[in-house]
C-alpha cells in the first residue's frame, strides 16, 4: 500500500477508521494471543489461530461471543487495521494462501493498529483545540502517521513507534489542558480534581490513575477531570456529566454509564464504551456505536 510519487496519502478521519472484519484476514483472532480470565475462556499464545476460527475466517460462535465466555473479543477494536493490512499492505492475499508471510503480517497489524488508534484520538484532538498553531501541528502528525501506515510493510515494520507515540501523547496532553481549563481543572493531572461534583472529605480523589474500581459517582458533575488510565471498573457513573472528562486509556469494564453524558469526553472508544453498561439514554460522541448488549 506505498503511495505514488507527487500523490500525497489522503488523512482518514474517525469514520475510515472502523473494522471491516468482512476485508480482513481475522488477525485480531491470530495476531494477538490472551490468556484464561474473565473476558476469554481459553487460552491462546499469539500468532495462532483462534480454535473458533472458519475457513473462511468468520468465527463459529460469533453470535454467542459472551455467554460462552469469549467478552474480550466482543470489545476489541482495530481501527480499520485489519482491513488495511490484509487488502492494501499484503494486497488481499491472506496467511493461509502464503504461510510464509504469516510473521510479517502479525507484525504489520500490530503497528498498523497502534498508527491507527493514534490517527483515532489526533483527529478528535484537531477538532477540539481552539488554537490554529496546535491544529496545525496536530494535522501535520496524523500526515505523517497516515504516511507511515501507507509506507508499505517493510517502512510499517521499520518505523520508530515508540517516538511516534511520544509525539502524540504531547499533543494529546496538550489539548485535553487546554479543553479542561474551560471547566476549571488546573492540577495539571497530579492533583486531585477539584471541579463541580468533586468527592470530599474521606471519598476517592479523581485523577490520573485513580483507582475508583465500584466508585459512587452517581449524578456527578466530572465535567473537565482528568481520569487518564483510571480504574472504573464497576463504577456507579448513572447520570454523571462527564463533558471534557479525559477518560484515555480509563478501564470502564463493567462501569454502569446508564443516562451519563459521554457525548463530550475526551480520547474515549469504542472498545472502553463496548466494556461498559449503558441504557438507551447514556449519551455517546457521534464517532461511538451503542453496544448491542446495553439495556434499552
Amino acid at each position: 500500500m506505498s503511495t505514488p510519487p507527487g500523490n500525497p496519502t489522503s488523512i482518514p478521519g474517525q469514520d475510515a477508521l472502523r473494522p471491516d472484519c468482512s476485508n480482513c484476514f481475522a488477525l485480531c483472532c491470530t495476531a494477538f494471543g490472551f490468556s484464561r480470565s474473565a473476558d476469554f475462556a481459553i487460552d491462546k499464545p499469539p500468532a495462532s489461530a483462534c480454535p473458533n476460527l472458519a475457513a473462511d475466517f468468520s468465527c463459529t460462535i460469533h453470535g454467542s461471543l459472551r455467554p460462552r465466555g469469549f467478552r474480550g473479543c466482543t470489545v476489541f477494536d482495530c481501527f480499520g487495521a485489519g482491513q488495511a493490512v490484509s487488502q492494501g499492505l499484503f494486497g488481499g492475499v491472506s496467511w493461509r494462501e502464503e504461510p510464509g508471510s504469516q510473521p510479517a503480517m502479525f507484525a504489520a497489524f500490530r503497528a498498523v493498529k497502534q498508527l491507527h488508534e493514534m490517527l483515532w484520538h489526533l483527529a478528535q484532538a484537531q477538532d477540539l483545540t481552539y488554537s490554529p498553531e496546535l491544529a496545525g501541528e496536530v494535522q501535520d502528525l496524523r500526515a505523517r502517521l497516515a504516511a507511515a501506515a501507507a509506507s508499505g510493510t517493510r517502512g510499517v515494520l521499520g518505523l520508530d513507534l515508540d517516538a511516534l507515540h511520544e509525539s502524540t501523547a504531547r499533543l494529546q496532553w496538550t489539548v485535553s489542558e487546554e479543553v479542561r481549563a474551560g471547566y476549571g481543572a488546573d492540577d495539571g493531572g497530579r492533583g486531585t480534581f477539584a471541579g463541580r461534583g468533586a468527592y470530599a472529605g474521606n471519598s476517592p480523589p479523581l485523577h490520573a490513575g485513580a483507582d475508583l474500581a465500584g466508585a459512587r459517582l452517581r449524578g456527578r458533575q466530572l465535567c473537565g477531570a482528568n481520569l487518564r488510565s483510571a480504574v472504573l471498573i464497576a463504577a456507579d457513573l448513572r447520570g454523571a456529566d462527564l463533558t471534557a472528562t479525559d477518560l484515555l486509556g480509563a478501564d470502564l469494564r463493567d462501569a454502569r454509564l446508564d443516562d451519563a453524558d459521554l457525548a463530550g469526553a475526551l480520547f474515549l472508544t469504542q472498545a472502553q464504551v463496548t466494556s461498559a453498561l449503558g441504557s438507551a439514554g447514556t449519551r455517546l460522541p457521534p464517532a461511538l456505536s451503542r453496544p448491542s448488549h446495553w439495556t434499552e
